[in-house]
């Protein structure tokens, strides 16, 4: 009775273990991404969709040599596997929760210049404390769909729009607005905010962006200055480096840009009108259980940021 009882469980997991392998390729239009994700070869995901393609007696994708597409009927099947597979983590995570050992993958997202100096450091303490956890880092200064790019958190500094996704302040970040002294010279220096729109701005720019929007002031004196200006990238980091180089005035958080400030590279702006800082959250999809390796991460760094950065 026990063998064919522990048979089932191999069987059950090993059913949803392929279900996971259709899921991937479904969700990233690839065998070989699919591969990546789950960390094993093209061939083995090939042959976990192939299995259970015989197992349900339905052809879930055509393939061709560059494309995948899923068949009418896998689109069906695709969206009961996925409610499966998140009923199966929400289970496992409640169990860990009540073992708390977080184990697993962990996705981060974060914004590329604070994950390298602030995010890269920390991680690898916190893995250090939950060995069976696995953390992957992903950096872009863009927006990132939580739920669409696969992501269990983020840490974003900016001001939040409206969401469902739950926000948990980890600190404060000062800004400052800056530029290079051959600009000033060529320019002037503003006064006022809004003497802002009359200089080049340097704009981080990207899809749902609000960083053409400088605010000043608290309350009833709140402005909100909408900049603009000839250069915007995506990256933070160019905005810095064209900014030293008198191309513009920026709006930085300050740990960007202090070392430049102290050595006179970049000239502060407006000391006396300062930009609102940032919020550092860490923002999550809502649950009725929140995973024990999204809110130990979550709580190791509001301890870490709680003083502001």
């Amino acid at each position: 009775m026990w063998t064919n009882f522990q048979k089932n469980i191999d069987n059950d997991m090993a059913n949803l273990t392929d279900m996971a392998a259709f899921v991937a390729v479904v969700e990233y239009k690839s065998f070989s991404q699919a591969g990546r994700e789950l960390r094993v070869s093209t061939a083995v995901i090939s042959a976990r969709v192939a299995k259970l393609e015989r197992q349900i007696g339905v052809r879930l994708l055509n393939r061709t040599t560059r494309h995948v597409a899923p068949t009418e009927e896998a689109y069906l099947y695709f969206e009961d596997c996925k409610r499966i597979l998140e009923q199966v983590d929400v289970a496992e995570a409640a169990l860990s929760s009540r073992r708390h050992k977080p184990a697993g993958t962990l996705k981060i997202s974060a914004p590329i210049v604070f994950g390298r100096r602030y995010l890269a450091p920390l991680l690898p303490i916190f893995q250090q404390e939950y060995p069976e956890l696995q953390i992957r880092l992903h950096l872009s200064d863009g927006f990132v769909d939580l739920l669409k790019d696969g992501m269990d958190m983020a840490v974003r500094i900016a001001t939040l729009p409206d969401s469902s996704l739950v926000a948990r302040k980890l600190g404060e970040s000062p800004r400052v607005l800056c530029a290079a002294p051959s600009y000033i010279k060529r320019e002037g220096k503003p006064k006022t905010p809004t003497d802002l729109l009359q200089h080049n701005c340097l704009l981080l720019r990207f899809p749902g962006s609000t960083q053409f929007q400088w605010e000043f002031g608290e309350g009833a004196e709140r402005e909100v200055i909408a900049v603009t200006g000839n250069l915007d990238s995506n990256n933070a980091d160019v905005l810095r480096e064209w900014s030293l180089s008198g191309y513009g005035i920026c709006l930085k958080s300050r740990w960007e840009v202090e070392a430049d400030l102290k050595s006179g590279r970049l000239i502060e702006i407006l000391k006396e009108t300062p930009p609102r800082p940032v919020t550092i959250s860490a923002i999550y999809p809502l649950g009725n259980i929140v995973p024990p390796k999204v809110r130990l991460a979550v709580d190791f760094l509001k301890q870490e940021f709680k003083d502001g950065v």
